[in-house]
């Protein structure tokens, strides 16, 4: 199952090895992954891609009688395998999936996908599945686990209500006033923590997740301009779960930028940030950096640096006192702000060897402030 080849859409009767059918292909809303159901007429199988690479898949029908163990020819070939007679409720096979029955349900972080067969769930591939470490997604008609697949029935309590949430959150997603109505309550809780807004600018470009940018300006009390993000703690970031035990804490971030340089200019890093999670599927959480994708001369924030640090507490460089943007709180799961540090790619580099406390600690040392100016 490492590879998926590449066929006409067009419904063929009988498929051969050489010639699978697609059966259902699906992008996630975020762009980022998809997700192929192919059937060659012997077996059907679904593949999670990231970009061109297969991260997961799940055998989910035999469409012939199973033999009694792995047919390794087939996987030698780069084909699905037959799943053997022991791991299969239809050991007889059963008949080829119905297209028109099929359909892909996204979880929110957009890096997992459940596949829906007449409204019922006959697949799961979390974001969690790696074909290369041995974890295949789950499938309804396996028994047992088996390389190719693991069985959907024994995972149905952490997995069936992923998927009703999967299904309760882009119902919310898609309704008429979901968006206004969380820019409207972020809104508020920004204009407490730091008074009233200026400007407002959309960095979504059109795409999932919708993302802006609000601008806070200096006050009597603060001499310098804040810009926040408001939309990215929509929804969970990916991968998140993999690496925390308990990701509510992690799960729903914004991005903040304490700066004197014109707003217009500095609200342009939002641009390339704000989405960031969701493009590449992965997260981004306090300590990490993220190297800027173009030249140097086109960073946004100038000054030589072409990469980002995020704090979740910046107050060991140099600066005046942090703001205080904690207390909101969206599905359950409180909102973490990171505040963001222009680097070097030298000290993005220093991070990466010594992790983010050493460079925190040297950037104290050079007096570095955590504002951002000219």
């Amino acid at each position: 199952m490492s590879s998926l080849r590449r066929a006409s859409r067009t419904t063929r009767s009988p498929a051969s090895p050489q010639e699978p059918d697609i059966l259902l292909d699906s992008e996630n809303p975020y762009g980022s992954r998809r997700v192929a159901v192919s059937c060659d007429g012997v077996t059907t199988a679904a593949y999670l891609y990231d970009g061109d690479t297969v991260v997961g898949a799940a055998w989910l029908a035999n469409h012939q009688p199973a033999p009694a163990a792995t047919d390794l020819s087939r996987l030698a070939a780069g084909q699905a395998p037959l799943m053997p007679a022991g791991h299969t409720k239809h050991p007889g096979g059963r008949p080829p999936l119905d297209p028109r029955a099929l359909r892909a349900l996204w979880f929110e972080e957009g890096d997992g996908v459940a596949i829906i067969e007449a409204g019922q769930l006959l697949a799961v591939i979390p974001g969690w599945s790696d074909m290369a470490h041995g974890m295949p997604g789950y499938s309804r008609d396996v028994i047992g686990q088996t390389p190719f697949g693991w069985s959907l029935d024994d995972a149905m309590e952490g997995l069936g209500p992923r998927a009703d949430r999967a299904t309760a959150f882009w119902r919310w997603r898609h309704s008429e006033d979901s968006w206004s109505g969380f820019r409207q309550s972020l809104l508020g809780h920004l204009l407490g923590r730091l008074g009233p807004g200026g400007r407002y600018w959309d960095v979504g470009g059109g795409k999932q997740p919708p993302v802006g940018v609000s601008e806070r300006p200096p006050t009597d009390g603060r001499p310098f301009t804040v810009l926040s993000t408001l939309g990215m703690s929509c929804q969970r970031m990916p991968v998140v779960e993999q690496v925390m035990e308990d990701p509510s804490g992690w799960a729903r971030v914004e991005f903040a930028l304490a700066t004197t340089l014109p707003s217009p200019q500095a609200a342009r890093l939002f641009l390339w940030l704000g989405q960031y999670p969701w493009r590449e599927a992965s997260w981004l959480g306090s300590g990490h950096t993220v190297r800027w994708y173009h030249e140097p001369a086109t960073f946004p924030l100038g000054g030589g640096y072409e990469a980002v640090l995020l704090l979740d507490d910046p107050s060991p460089l140099l600066g005046p006192e942090v703001p205080d943007l904690s207390g909101f709180s969206f599905s359950g799961d409180p909102v973490r702000w990171l505040w963001v540090v222009p680097i070097t790619e030298r000290e993005r580099l220093l991070a990466r060897e010594r992790g983010a406390k050493g460079l925190v600690t040297q950037l104290a040392a050079q007096r570095r402030s955590w504002v951002t100016g000219r």
